[in-house]
């Protein structure tokens, strides 16, 4: 560890395999939870053009990883909580961000084909890139993101009803920064 470097924690589940099959729930803020992609009105998420572009980076994840398929998701003013399946883990990705030919060799094999890691940070890229030709010198993410994986239909059913339910709770939502009284940490887990 360097000194003045916080220790990070890994987030991630040890020995398992993030490109295997199944079910995930993801969330990924914006750098120091800055709003950036929009605003709730009435109990709903209104999207700037940011929020839209997001949206649609979101719906492109399957043009770039055949073996995904996208359930619920919301784009909130500073983080996007979604389902993300990996349906066949055989097949690898493709070409998986717009800005690829721009990475330094030791990015490009920091994160493995196919996972949850590397989806995630194609979107990231996608995002940063409509960032950069729109609103150059915004900082939009933060290092990171949550990922949980989903194990049961049950489950999959209450984090639906979570990622529907977030714009109409968003004065207690844990990322919306003007929150005075905030949600307990995984309510979606109860």
């Amino acid at each position: 560890m360097t000194p003045n470097k916080p220790h990070r924690q890994n987030l991630r589940l040890r020995d398992y395999d993030y490109s295997q099959v199944g079910a995930y729930f993801v969330t990924i803020c914006t750098d120091r939870r800055v709003i950036l992609f929009g605003d709730v009105a009435e109990r709903g998420m209104a999207p700037n053009d940011a929020g839209r572009a997001v949206e649609h980076c979101w719906l492109e994840i399957p043009n770039h990883f055949p073996n995904v398929k996208l359930d619920a998701f919301v784009v909130m003013p500073n983080h996007v909580h979604g389902i993300i399946f990996i349906v066949d883990s055989t097949v690898g990705a493709k070409n998986i961000s717009p800005l690829h030919h721009n990475s330094l060799p030791s990015q490009q094999s920091a994160v493995p084909r196919g996972t949850i890691g590397s989806i995630v940070r194609g979107f990231k890229i996608g995002v940063t890139k409509w960032f950069r030709e729109n609103i150059p010198n915004a900082v939009v993410w933060q290092r990171n993101y949550y990922e949980h994986v989903i194990r049961s239909e049950a489950s999959l059913n209450r984090i639906r009803q979570y990622i529907l339910d977030n714009p109409a709770q968003w004065a207690f939502d844990r990322e919306n920064p003007s929150a005075t009284v905030k949600e307990p940490e995984n309510v979606w887990l109860a």
